[in-house]
């Protein structure tokens, strides 16, 4: 079940996707609609009002806005690793934050900074939580999570390389597109998405550059979910941003970056300088 917040001019709203083809996951160009629901997902059981809405009617936004954080992983594909020119994984998971002001939806532009000149995308697939969690075991980590999206890490590389934290290169304003919608597992149905098997990918201006398959993470997502859970407790609505495949690389003004998770969809941004 896919879950998209969206706007038609009003509030933001929820909606459950319906009537995309299955080959067709992309967002905004499809015959697809949205089944209007109440209230927010992550605090009640979605319940659907009798609205529909056009697909191509909706503006789509973030299919979440944290309440408390985006949670980063760093360094969690080899490939990656050996491209940023290091040789072995890192002990213990890299782990970063970014704040929910650096979250934007499809086609909201990501706006470079002026202190950086040279800005990275990282596509990457991300997990949604939607309970209270901490200290939580592996085998429990399902029972946490909402369901999955799409993100992309953007970063100011040189200012990861300058300095010996990473709150500038990887928190600024823009700097963790999420889209198009969250994948929500239903239980008792087949899944058609798989988060330990699925392809990672990015395009810049309609070229691919990057693509990965998630079976490639040196740690799994619920490797992940429990090792956060014990440095701090993850609140609903929290995001866990969970690594990028090899292939990352610099973004400029006037292109469009589009990132995607095979099972998911996919969305793009435009990147401006101000």
């Amino acid at each position: 079940m896919k879950i998209a917040r969206f706007s038609t001019g009003d509030e933001p709203r929820y909606g459950i996707v319906q009537g995309l083809p299955e080959e067709q996951t992309a967002s905004g160009e499809s015959d697809g609609h949205l089944l209007v629901l109440k209230g927010d997902p992550l605090y009640s059981l979605p319940e659907a009002t009798g609205e529909v809405v056009e697909l191509r009617e909706a503006r789509l936004l973030s299919p979440v806005i944290p309440r408390s954080k985006v949670v980063g992983i760093g360094k969690n594909y080899v490939g990656h690793i050996a491209e940023m020119g290091e040789s072995e994984p890192p002990r213990d998971p890299v782990v970063f934050l970014k704040p929910n002001t650096s979250v934007i939806g499809p086609d909201a532009p990501i706006v470079l900074p002026s202190w950086s000149e040279e800005v990275h995308y990282e596509a990457e697939l991300a997990v949604v939580l939607k309970t209270l969690a901490k200290d939580v075991p592996v085998d429990h980590a399902d029972d946490v999570i909402l369901g999955y999206t799409v993100a992309n890490d953007v970063s100011a590389r040189d200012r990861q390389r300058a300095e010996p934290q990473w709150v500038r290169a990887k928190a600024f304003d823009t700097s963790c597109p999420l889209g198009p919608w969250i994948e929500v597992p239903e239980p008792g149905r087949e899944p058609l998405f798989s988060p330990g098997d699925a392809v990672v990918r990015a395009r810049v201006d309609g070229r691919l550059v990057q693509e990965g398959r998630t079976t490639d993470m040196i740690r799994t997502i619920p490797e992940l979910v429990a090792y956060i859970s014990t440095i701090f407790t993850l609140l609903p609505g929290d995001v866990i941003l969970t690594g990028t495949p090899a292939g990352v690389g610099e973004i400029r003004a006037g292109q469009r970056v589009e990132v995607e998770v095979e099972g998911i969809g996919s969305f793009s941004n435009p990147v401006v300088r101000r």
